[in-house]
């Protein structure tokens, strides 16, 4: 380690610069396209799992236990590299080799269809988490099931699950880094690339914590002032007795 020669000049100087911010942005990209996809998704199977119809809590039941009980990184390599081929020679042709960005479309897919799953939970519990009364109260005041969810136990649940919500948000930043497998040039990827063309390891990868880090923080401050802003007044003290 004493020997190491320490060059943190690397890191600031181009192309490697430059290679970090491409990283930053395709980071910043795959997320917020995977996370558009996850919360709708997500929103849809956890309604799925509180509504009255069987079938339907089945089929939302049996999505969240297979996404969430495999592993993200299994995941990757299966939408990457096994579903190409189980598909017709054309379309698998045209998912591996003539989509453009093939190895983004993949991660952004497998990183929204795994995040749904956990938004979904975070979806029912918050429904569950809405007292039954209110439910009753807008049923008998005439208000059809489909008005009930609308006007009642969706703005009232998500209310509830904003800061697990904002958790599951912060996560799918972090999860960006899996797609580095599959060929996404990424934060980590791109310190990765820096490091094999300068030998200079310490200082790529201390450069991708600092990104890393200062997103987290960033993101931190916007989710904190969203919560904030969406808290219901008395609920936790009310959660609590």
């Amino acid at each position: 380690m004493s020997a190491y020669n320490w060059n943190w000049a690397v890191i600031v100087s181009e192309p490697y610069v430059g290679w970090l911010l491409d990283g930053l942005a395709v980071t910043v990209m795959l997320a917020l396209s995977s996370w558009a996809i996850a919360l709708v998704l997500g929103t849809v199977i956890g309604l799925a799992r509180t509504l009255p119809s069987a079938p339907l809590r089945w089929l939302a039941t049996g999505y969240v236990e297979l996404f969430r009980n495999i592993p993200v990184l299994v995941q990757m390599f299966l939408w990457f590299f096994v579903l190409p081929e189980l598909l017709p020679r054309e379309a698998g042709h045209w998912l591996k080799r003539d989509l453009p960005h093939p190895e983004f479309f993949s991660a952004m897919v497998c990183l929204g269809l795994y995040t749904a799953s956990r938004v979904a939970e975070q979806v029912r519990s918050g429904i569950t988490s809405v007292p039954p009364g209110l439910a009753a109260a807008a049923r008998a005041s005439g208000l059809s099931l489909a008005q009930t969810y609308r006007y009642v136990l969706v703005p009232l649940g998500f209310r509830i699950i904003v800061p697990p919500l904002t958790s599951e948000f912060l996560g799918i930043f972090k999860n960006t880094s899996i797609a580095l497998t599959i060929g996404v040039m990424e934060i980590t990827a791109s310190s990765r690339q820096i490091e094999s063309y300068t030998f200079q390891g310490y200082e790529a990868f201390a450069a991708a914590t600092a990104l890393y880090l200062l997103l987290a923080l960033l993101l931190l401050f916007l989710t904190r002032r969203i919560e904030a802003r969406t808290r219901i007044p008395g609920w936790i003290a009310r959660s609590n007795t």
